[in-house]
């Protein structure tokens, strides 16, 4: 589910949700990843459809919810969702 592009993105952007380092190799953010169930959406569409239903985003822009700390932007287009 998680292919590479998600874990090293995740990898190199994990900071911009959590305090502090959650995963220090590929394989730690591949296994983060699966026990919290992240979410790879494939385009804004999917994002904001999927953040309706989790968490409060009314009164929030669409470019507000996608640069929010859990929506991670993945350079092919598509956007990994991580509710830490």
């Amino acid at each position: 589910m998680y292919d590479k592009l998600v874990v090293e993105t995740f990898l190199k952007k994990q900071l911009q949700l959590f305090p502090e380092k959650v995963a220090q190799s590929e394989e730690e953010a591949l296994e983060f990843l699966e026990d919290i169930c992240a979410v790879v959406c494939k385009n804004k569409k999917e994002v904001l459809e999927y953040l309706e239903d989790s968490m409060d985003t009314s009164g929030m822009t669409e470019e507000e919810i996608l640069s929010a700390d859990e929506v991670f932007s993945l350079s092919d287009g598509r956007y990994l969702v991580v509710e830490g």
